[in-house]
């Protein structure tokens, strides 16, 4: 299906640049580092095929239903397999879907299943994503992805309780072929249904058993590889997967996941040869050796679609006052953050949207702008009639770069406006459910693209109460503008839309944007055919150790 997404920065041309790792201005990869080994893997090795690699921390989930971070992300696209997968070029390619077919109007899609089955042997059929599909926009599911759904007809009428399953846009026509109905076309819809929240799960396994995907041994997945050993919070091991359907084009046996806080720990079993990978996307690199990797050129520099931002809470005082929000936000010194701490080519940023999508390049204020961050912050307090601010917690979740960045913001703010923050620090799980019950005031949080269009952001702060709105922030007109440009096929129209949109954002402020980010990582010699793509995703389907 050929694509019409509008001609932005955010054409698939500009994602390819950025993707080969020769992304055009500052995000090209420094000329002392690799760029990523993303080709096809050799067909034969003698080398044993097992990869050893760290996730940093206990994943969230392996429920591709609920599964909303990096970690729970990568290990399920390990285990499980969509309609579509994505190539190198992070473009959709058939996977379980064997044949696609569009209506003219672009609101029908017919998709038919090739014959796979399930890790446990069972036949997996239409109706499995049917339900899977249905269980996600279930609200009983509390899946914060749920959204993503909304493409098919009425999605967000299930999910918001103003309609029935019955009445939701998928139909298993047999067990071969599901019917989707959209609301509206959607030209980027083969690259959502390889996304995790569109995954298939077995239907018979789930309803079975509500904690299914909480050990190995009652884990089922259709992916390349299985669940075959969680020691929870010590090590999880994959195995590659007899009844997957490609098996012949997966050459690991073995992916073994060591659950590592400490990046200097981790770093020094990749030298000690314990590790065949270390650093992102899955982990991180400590920000201390980023400068002796680059120079020894065994550091891997990946561009991607990615924004590091920090949420304000705006129901909590004092960033119920978007002076204050704007005020705190200004007073960051991107740069100097860039410079002196992530030190991998990451990039200050103005505005909401990365630079491979932005509606307006040169960013919507001035970094380091500590003049009109004084004056907004005393006429924001003036507005809420207050003379001193409340206690302010700054919260990140436990990796070292993230302390690293808190303590310089921390400081920056103290400098700049004379405001004390105390910083929280959490592990992943905690501080992700914080964030979306809503206990703390500013928190850390990146956000990968999952598809490569504006409104893959924009769209999560369309609703009050959407699934990673943590903000609590809405507008009605930004509303109606994404609404909008749902609805608008003419790329020119919808750009201005967008335009619109994101200046409402940036005069409200609900998340302060500081960097495009990047991936690194330094890697084993042996290992080949990673496939790390432009949306930071990473798929080990093809690996092989040579």
């Amino acid at each position: 299906m050929n694509k019409s997404v509008f001609a932005l920065m955010s054409t698939v041309v500009a994602l390819s640049a950025v993707i080969a790792g020769c992304g055009g201005g500052n995000q090209a990869a420094p000329a002392n580092t690799q760029t990523a080994d993303n080709s096809a893997a050799p067909a034969k090795s003698d080398v044993p095929q097992v990869l050893r690699i760290n996730i940093h921390q206990e994943p969230s989930t392996v429920d591709p239903g609920i599964a909303e971070d990096n970690v729970s992300g990568g290990i399920t696209r390990a285990t499980f397999d969509g309609l579509t997968r994505l190539d190198k070029d992070a473009k959709p390619m058939n996977s379980i879907a064997q044949d696609v077919k569009v209506s003219e109007d672009g609101l029908t899609y017919t998709f038919t299943l090739r014959d796979s089955k399930w890790s446990n042997g069972d036949p997996l059929t239409a109706h499995d994503f049917e339900f899977a599909w249905k269980r996600a926009l279930n609200p009983k599911t509390a899946s914060n992805y749920a959204y993503q759904l909304y493409y098919v007809k009425n999605g967000q009428k299930f999910h918001t309780g103003k309609g029935t399953a019955d009445e939701v846009g998928v139909k298993a026509l047999d067990d071969k072929t599901l019917e989707v109905k959209l609301e509206n076309p959607t030209p980027y819809f083969l690259e959502l249904t390889a996304f995790y929240t569109y995954y298939p799960v077995n239907k018979k396994v789930v309803e079975a058993n509500p904690d299914w995907a909480k050990e190995a041994a009652t884990h089922v997945g259709n992916g390349p590889f299985k669940m075959t050993s969680w020691e929870h919070k010590s090590k999880i091991v994959l195995e590659k997967n007899e009844n997957y359907w490609d098996k012949d084009n997966v050459k690991l046996e073995k992916i073994e996941m060591a659950m590592i806080e400490d990046e200097n720990t981790e770093l020094s079993m990749f030298e000690n040869g314990e590790l065949d990978w270390a650093g992102q996307p899955l982990s991180q690199l400590p920000t201390d050796a980023i400068p002796a990797l680059k120079d020894a050129g065994t550091l891997v520099i990946h561009p991607k679609a990615t924004m590091y931002w920090y949420k304000f809470n705006t129901e909590k005082a004092p960033f119920n006052n978007a002076k204050i929000r704007k005020a705190f936000a200004y007073a960051v010194n991107r740069q100097a953050i860039v410079d002196n701490i992530t030190q991998a080519g990451q990039v200050p940023a103005m505005g909401m949207l990365p630079q491979t999508m932005a509606v307006k390049p040169e960013g919507y204020f001035k970094d380091n702008d500590v003049e009109t961050a004084k004056k907004l912050l005393e006429e924001g307090m003036k507005e809420l009639g207050i003379t001193e601010l409340p206690p302010i917690t700054l919260s990140y979740n436990t990796v070292e770069r993230h302390k690293k960045i808190a303590e310089a913001v921390q400081d920056q703010w103290k400098k700049a406006l004379g405001v004390d923050v105390k910083l929280a620090n959490k592990e992943m799980k905690v501080h992700l459910e914080d964030l979306h019950q809503g206990n703390y005031q500013i928190g850390r949080m990146g956000w990968n693209a999952d598809f490569n269009d504006p409104i893959n952001y924009m769209e999560m702060y369309r609703d009050k109460d959407g699934g990673n709105n943590d903000t609590r922030w809405e507008n009605a007109r930004y509303k109606e503008l994404i609404i909008q440009s749902a609805k608008e096929t003419d790329p020119e129209k919808r750009k201005a839309l967008f335009a619109e949109a994101e200046q409402i954002f940036m005069d409200e402020m609900p998340v302060i944007p500081i960097f495009n980010d990047v991936d690194v990582w330094a890697q084993s010699d042996k290992v080949k055919g990673v496939q790390v793509d432009g949306l930071g995703f990473v798929d080990f389907k093809w690996a092989e150790m040579q």
